[in-house]
């Protein structure tokens, strides 16, 4: 937005102050022809040596802000309107300050902050529809991002907890294949042990004490058989 500078017609005899004022004006008159040209950098030359003659210059300070905010030089374009904003007067100059910032903020992406200078240009001049229509735009423009940060945190909550899903379910496989390896492992292990003999078949007391006093009988019997056949033996001696 820039600050029109109306031309007037001096038909009086002028003092110094007068005649550099007369120049101050030539200036910021030749500087807002060259801007509505688009010719930014010319017109910020024309009002930066308006700044020079008059420091406190209002509408050389707000213009230039404006021409240096259209070569894109936002930081700049800031210093010079919030400089421009301790000299304004009214109002109306005040609010056209908070709507230039507002513009340069949101340009820097800066998009509460933009918001904020509408606010204040809107409460200095409550029919702007020019701020009214960008305080819209950067209410939209914030909505829009939020909404864009609540779906990447949602999209990164979602890859979070598949790929702990995942993790759950590898270490899940991971264990089952091991306990499976280890059943497999035990069960070779039992068939290479030795198998144990099998215990004989145990007999009774009773049968036992039979089989005993069978040996004995068969001893006794075959020990008499044994004198018997001595006997013989020391007769046939005796007859020869």
């Amino acid at each position: 937005m820039i600050y029109k500078i109306k031309k007037y017609i001096i038909l009086l005899l002028l003092s110094a102050a007068a005649v550099n004022a007369q120049s101050i004006r030539g200036l910021v008159n030749d500087g807002v022809d060259q801007y509505e040209e688009n010719k930014f950098p010319e017109a910020e030359v024309n009002f930066k040596k308006g700044v020079q003659n008059e420091v406190e210059n209002f509408e050389s300070r707000f213009n230039l802000g404006d021409a240096i905010y259209k070569q894109g030089r936002y930081d700049e374009a800031m210093e010079e309107f919030k400089n421009s904003l301790t000299l304004a007067k009214t109002d109306e100059e005040k609010s056209q300050i908070f709507h230039n910032i507002g513009n340069t903020l949101l340009k820097s992406q800066k998009l509460q902050e933009s918001i904020g200078a509408y606010r204040e240009a809107l409460k200095l001049n409550p029919n702007d529809m020019e701020t009214k229509y960008n305080l819209s735009y950067a209410l939209k423009q914030m909505q829009n991002q939020q909404n864009n940060q609540d779906q990447q945190q949602q999209n990164q909550d979602q890859n979070q907890d598949q790929n702990q899903d995942q993790q759950n379910q590898d270490q899940q496989q991971q264990e089952q294949s091991q306990d499976q390896q280890k059943e497999q492992e035990q069960k070779q292990d039992q068939q290479q042990q030795p198998q144990p003999n099998e215990p004989k078949d145990e007999i009774s007391k009773d049968e036992a004490q039979r089989i005993l006093d069978a040996l004995k009988n068969n001893e006794a019997e075959l020990q008499k058989k044994m004198r018997e056949k001595k006997s013989k033996k020391s007769n046939v001696e005796k007859d020869w």
